[in-house]
Formats: C-alpha cells, structure tokens, sequence
C-alpha cells in the first residue's frame, strides 16, 4: 500500500515540473533557474522522446537531482536499465501500469529512486475516481493528475480541477495537463495543494523546444505570497467567501472550494 505521508500545508511552496525536454542548452538554463524536475519522455510515440536528441550518457551527466524518466508501458527491464544509465532520479508511469508490474518494479530500482504514478482523469463520476485512487495504494511515492487522452499527455487540455476538491488525495501529487500561467490563480485556490505542478506544451515554441521567458514568468509568480482571501477576491468569487453556507476557511473566512466556472 501507499505508505501515507504528511500532506503539503497551505504554507509550502508549490515546486515546477518541466516535461519534455529535449535540448542540452535549454536543460542547463533550466538548471540554473532552479527548476525542481526536469522531465525526460522515454516514450517512442512522442514527438519530444528524449533518445532522438540525446543518449543515456548525455542524460547521466546533466547534474540535477530531479530528472524524471516518463514512461508508457515499457517493459520492466528497459525501465530498470534507463534509469541506472541515465541516473533517473524519479520513475514516471503513464501507462496502464498494474500494481504488479510496479511491486516488481520497486524491487529492482535503487532504493533511492522515487515511483510517480499517473492517474489519467476524463469524464469519471467521483465514485469512480476515488475507486482509482484506491486502487493504486501500492509502493509509489507520489500521484500524478493528468488528463485523459490516447496520446498520453502533451496535449495542452486541462481537465475539471474541482473533482481534486472533493477527494483525499493521500501522498503528494503534480498536478499536469494543459497548465498555463493563466492557471495559477487556480491552482493557488486548490483545496489540497498540489506537490508540483508539471508543465509541458503550452510552454513551447515547437514540441520539445521550451519557451524560457514563459517558464521563468510562472516560476516567479506560482509561489508568489497573497493570501486566498486575496486571491478569490481578484478573480471575481468575492461573493463565496461571504456564504454562510460554504465551508470554512482559515481565521473565521468562508469559502467555496474552486470557482467551477472559472477553471477550464
């Protein structure tokens, strides 16, 4: 089973997934900005798969301790063999994994490398996505929210924020699937914070080629400090807060959990 950690207080800072990378000179700037993850695609179907641009030395000697393999259905010896090659600190599973296959998988990487397992959200009722959730409590250190699709990712689509509101998320989680900065309001808002946000294609130029300027934009304003008060108040859901009937918030404030209508 997953084993339960302390979940984030609103206090913590929200760190910065950059998925997809493909570009040395682009990585090493990320570096530099103190980017929490970088996040490598070992997916051959992806136009941003890493072993088209560089090899597995290449990828060893970037000096981070966050890169992140991203895989989609590989066989357990290919993984295990990319990650010691490559010096994946983190393993991400974005396939259809079974907790089989990932029990195996704990018993063969280095102990000190960390298993994301992706939760792939579309149209679920809530009954249906806590199923899910229950259903993957087994030897992964974080989740990860992303939306559905048949491309497994990348395709710039959110899905609905407000479902994480209503369930108990219980170990950290990147939060993935169409992020943009015009998101971050939303996410600050976010019943359970999310652990890290992972970002992907609304911050490129062309598959795999980052938008750098973009990226330290969002950098510079996902932690910024502004209270939720604050942040309900300038993007128009004052009215939730002074409702009696909604849930209560910190120091005595009410609040509705998420402005549905503002998150698309």
């Amino acid at each position: 089973m997953i084993e339960r950690q302390q979940l984030l207080s609103g206090n913590d800072l929200v760190k910065l997934k950059v998925c997809g990378l493909t570009q040395l000179e682009q990585i090493d700037e990320l570096v530099a900005m103190k980017t929490d993850f970088l996040g490598f695609i070992f997916y051959e179907k992806s136009p941003r798969f890493i072993l088209n641009h560089l090899d597995l030395r290449q990828i060893s000697d970037i000096e981070h301790q966050g890169k992140v393999g991203v895989f989609v259905n590989e066989s357990l010896e290919k993984i295990v063999e990319n990650a010691s090659m490559a010096k994946l600190n983190f393993i991400q599973l974005h396939g259809d994994e079974s907790k089989d296959f990932i029990v195996e998988l704990r018993k063969k990487l280095n102990p000190e490398t960390k298993i994301i397992k992706v939760i792939r959200i579309g149209n679920q009722h809530l009954n249906e996505l806590r199923k899910t959730i229950n259903q993957n409590q087994f030897p992964i250190d974080y989740l990860l929210f992303d939306t559905d699709s048949t491309a497994f990712g990348g395709t710039g689509k959110t899905f609905d924020w407000n479902l994480l509101n209503e369930i108990q998320i219980p170990i950290p989680y990147f939060l993935s699937g169409g992020i943009s900065l015009e998101h971050i309001d939303k996410i600050k808002i976010l019943k359970q914070k999310p652990f890290s946000i992972d970002i992907n294609s609304r911050f490129e130029i062309n598959p795999g080629i980052k938008d750098l300027e973009k990226i330290k934009n969002l950098k510079n304003n996902i932690n910024k400090t502004e209270s939720r008060r604050e942040t309900y108040n300038r993007i128009g859901c004052k009215s939730d807060l002074n409702d009696n009937k909604n849930k209560k918030g910190p120091e005595g404030t009410t609040y509705r959990i998420g402005c549905k209508s503002d998150i698309k």
